[in-house]
């Protein structure tokens, strides 16, 4: 989508916006980028809040509007979506400049169909039944994004290797995020965890998070934090391929989740009486412990590796015909 000057950098000060309004936390790691790559990931970012809402129906990932017509929804996303790879004006800004950093760094519409995908999961209130539900999930909703934020840091998108260390980071995110939501994610009235487990700990349906329960909720946690760590440390060891700038927010971000996840781990059964978070002054630490290891640049991967790829993970869902 080729736009004069003036067109991309008012999309770029949309996005920009749009970013500090909708993730203060993202905002701030952005600044770690140089010029360039920190506008192209504003761009996109744009475009994933934007579609996140449209699908929730909501405004800036606020309080949720009437969940109806969700069909009618998704199918408005994907339509305006391929005119966004088409190089068609669309009308909405944040669809707009997912147009403008695809034409610049080559994201496809395959990679795109994938973050919708995870919109049509959480819409659609999809519940995983195994491990491998809960991290195909997962990757739709978080890994998709980080495999276009590596095309965005310069990654070749025909790099399968990089592209699957990508995902990794998102799902290390995800299922932290999983891990320190359990308590409210019951509130809102869903579940994350795959139901073999609640099986495994013979816990009756819809009871997982009562006081009762809190002891084999905490061991469930444990187990996310293991499949956290696995994922980071994979994701740790693609960021090589980064540039330097690029390869230090990553480092921060990857250290950043995976100290949530494992606040929660140390927290056991107490883990959900407040909600966990890194402090600021942590999360400085983390970023200069992540600036010495993006310049010694020596991470290995965890024992065992990764037996999974991208591949494996798509499709969870199909758009139409």
């Amino acid at each position: 989508m080729a736009v004069d000057p003036a067109t991309r950098a008012a999309l770029v000060e949309h996005a920009r916006l749009t970013i500090k309004q909708g993730s203060q936390s993202f905002s701030a790691a952005s600044q770690l980028f140089d010029n360039e790559t920190r506008e192209r990931a504003w761009l996109l970012y744009a475009w994933c809040r934007r579609a996140d809402d449209i699908a929730d129906n909501q405004e800036l990932g606020g309080e949720l509007g009437a969940q109806t017509d969700l069909a009618g929804r998704l199918a408005h996303i994907r339509r305006l979506t391929a005119l966004a790879f088409d190089g068609v004006p669309t009308g909405d800004p944040a669809f707009d400049a997912l147009g403008v950093v695809a034409a610049e760094v080559g994201l496809t519409p395959e990679m795109a169909e994938d973050v919708i995908a995870g919109f049509q999961l959480d819409a659609e209130d999809w519940r995983p039944r195994t491990e491998a539900d809960m991290l195909r999930y997962c990757y739709h909703v978080a890994g998709a994004v980080g495999v276009m934020m590596a095309v965005v840091m310069g990654v070749d998108p025909k790099d399968q290797e990089t592209l699957d260390r990508a995902n990794d980071l998102g799902l290390a995110f995800q299922l932290s995020n999983i891990a320190r939501d359990i308590v409210e994610d019951d509130a809102a009235g869903r579940c994350y965890l795959p139901i073999e487990w609640l099986v495994e700990q013979d816990i009756e349906p819809g009871q997982h998070t009562k006081p009762h329960h809190r002891a084999e909720l905490a061991e469930m946690a444990a187990r996310l934090v293991a499949l956290v760590e696995k994922h980071e440390a994979a994701a740790r060891v693609g960021a090589a391929k980064l540039p330097f700038r690029s390869r230090w927010a990553v480092l921060s971000a990857a250290r950043i989740y995976g100290a949530i996840g494992r606040k929660v781990r140390a927290r056991g059964a107490d883990a959900w009486a407040s909600r966990t978070y890194v402090p600021r002054s942590e999360k400085a630490l983390y970023g200069v412990r992540a600036f010495l290891s993006a310049v010694l640049n020596r991470e290995k991967m965890p024992a065992g590796g990764i037996t999974w790829g991208i591949a494996d993970y798509r499709p969870a869902v199909r758009p139409p015909a």
